[in-house]
């Protein structure tokens, strides 16, 4: 029970911290959001570590690390694919491939559940694929660009779960910690080397946009790291598949603010796969 709501509240400000940065990387290049997004991750969490631990380790350090640098990689796509959008069809693509990777592993690893907690898991990816489906010749069509940038971070955030599980659990928020500065490091490192082979985009004093993108890689950041928190104590009392699906059930945030704020079109079904998504965290709470 404990697992499922904070996985489901983890996916919850996931969304959010996808929406953000989607319309940051509308504004600004995509791994430069991600770099100010570390920025703001890691200032969260190491006040929060004060109150919640850190345990230092090779392990801990070691996969925070590998962690670090693929979700590095995966935010600047996610990024850059919600920038490109349509984000109601975008995000769930992504969630879906999120899904489908550590729930792989972990049954490869022999994670087995009960009845119910498969049910659960079938409901949930069922869920992730109505909120995907968006029929009518009236909505807007997301471009191949964005289609293989979702897959590829899809792919990435899934084993950035796995790679989140395997470190000690008894390490509190120091993989975390390690994964925000690897993270930003990798992403810093780019921001330089574009500056230096593109050079500076000329910005005029008039225009508030960088302000205002910058602002959203903030609170990217600080959602992004809060959702880390709450996943990676929902990994340290359930299990990883359990854990991942709700994780996928993201983009039900993203989704809800990209109607209300964007105006983006969300069709019937994509609203029946957001009740679905409640019954799948019913379900996985009591798995």
């Amino acid at each position: 029970m404990l697992s499922a709501l904070f996985g489901l509240l983890g996916s919850l400000i996931y969304g959010a911290s996808d929406f953000f940065g989607g319309l940051a990387a509308g504004r600004m290049r995509a791994v430069k959001v991600t770099a100010v997004n570390s920025i703001a991750g890691v200032t969260l969490l190491s006040g929060v570590s004060l109150f919640l631990g850190a345990r230092w380790s090779a392990d801990a350090i070691i996969w925070g690390g590998i962690a670090g640098a693929v979700g590095a990689v995966s935010l600047a796509l996610l990024y850059g694919c919600l920038a490109i959008g349509p984000m109601s069809i975008l995000a769930p693509i992504m969630a879906l491939l999120s899904a489908v990777v550590p729930v792989t592993v972990a049954f490869i690893r022999g994670e087995r559940l009960s009845s119910i907690g498969y049910l659960g898991l079938a409901v949930g990816l069922l869920a992730v694929v109505l909120i995907c489906f968006v029929p009518g010749a009236r909505t807007v069509r997301p471009r191949v660009r964005g289609i293989v940038m979702a897959v590829g971070a899809g792919l990435g955030v899934g084993l950035y779960l796995v790679f989140i599980d395997l470190s000690p659990s008894d390490s509190g928020l120091a993989p975390l910690l390690v994964v925000f500065s690897v993270a930003g490091g990798i992403s810093w490192g780019a921001v330089l080397v574009l500056r230096i082979v593109r050079g500076p985009s000329p910005m005029p004093a008039a225009d508030h946009r960088w302000s205002s993108a910058t602002a959203l890689a903030i609170y990217s950041g600080l959602t992004d790291s809060a959702a880390s928190i709450f996943f990676i104590l929902a990994l340290r009392v359930g299990n990883l598949s359990v854990v991942s699906v709700l994780n996928a059930l993201s983009p039900a945030g993203t989704i809800v603010l990209a109607a209300i704020v964007l105006k983006e079109r969300v069709a019937i079904v994509q609203w029946v796969g957001l009740a679905t998504a409640l019954l799948a965290a019913a379900l996985l709470a009591l798995a």
